[in-house]
């Protein structure tokens, strides 16, 4: 699975707000900075749970098949289209009737083809996320990913900084995380 991103989520100014009260920071020059970091804390957010926090538009490049594959990221929302990937990277979009699509009640989304084609894979086009907006977002996510972008703001010019998340950010989520036995 190769995912991308094709329409970030919208950062309302509360979580920038949040984080700056957070920090006891009032001036203006470091907002960029502090942006970037609440985003990093959102992914490593969505790597820890197991799901997409924000809603954002996402492409997950799948295997050309008849059989059904489900998209990694959860939960999906809605599943816009399907395109065939040529070897040189050429798209072209499938007709409707073309493919299958499904999305269950847990979020997963799901996509077959219903007839083979020339291609042997599949750009699939969706939106994913838990919550519309920042102020959506369950308390205990909002705090996780404020707190983990403020450790990372103040650890960094620390080499020997942690790469997971702290215990009191691992607490927050944790009730939140989606388990797979794979």
């Amino acid at each position: 699975m190769k995912r991308a991103i094709t329409a970030p989520p919208t950062l309302a100014p509360t979580a920038l707000a949040e984080l700056k009260a957070w920090l006891g920071i009032s001036m203006t020059r470091d907002d960029a900075e502090l942006t970037a970091l609440i985003r990093t804390a959102l992914e490593l957010c969505e790597g820890f749970i197991g799901t997409m926090p924000l809603v954002s538009g996402c492409e997950e490049v799948l295997t050309a098949t008849g059989e059904w594959q489900s998209l990694a990221t959860r939960p999906v929302r809605a599943i816009t289209g399907v395109v065939a990937v040529a070897t040189d990277g050429t798209r072209t979009a499938l007709a409707p009737n073309g493919y299958d699509i499904d999305i269950d009640g847990d979020g997963t989304g799901r996509m077959r083809l219903a007839q083979p084609i020339d291609q042997t894979r599949v750009a699939v086009r969706f939106t994913a996320g838990m919550a519309e907006s920042w102020d959506t977002l369950p308390d205990a996510i909002q705090q996780g990913i404020v707190r983990w972008a403020a450790y990372q703001h103040r650890a960094r010019d620390n080499d020997k900084a942690m790469a997971g998340p702290p215990a009191s950010v691992a607490a927050l989520w944790r009730p939140w995380r989606r388990m797979r036995i794979a």
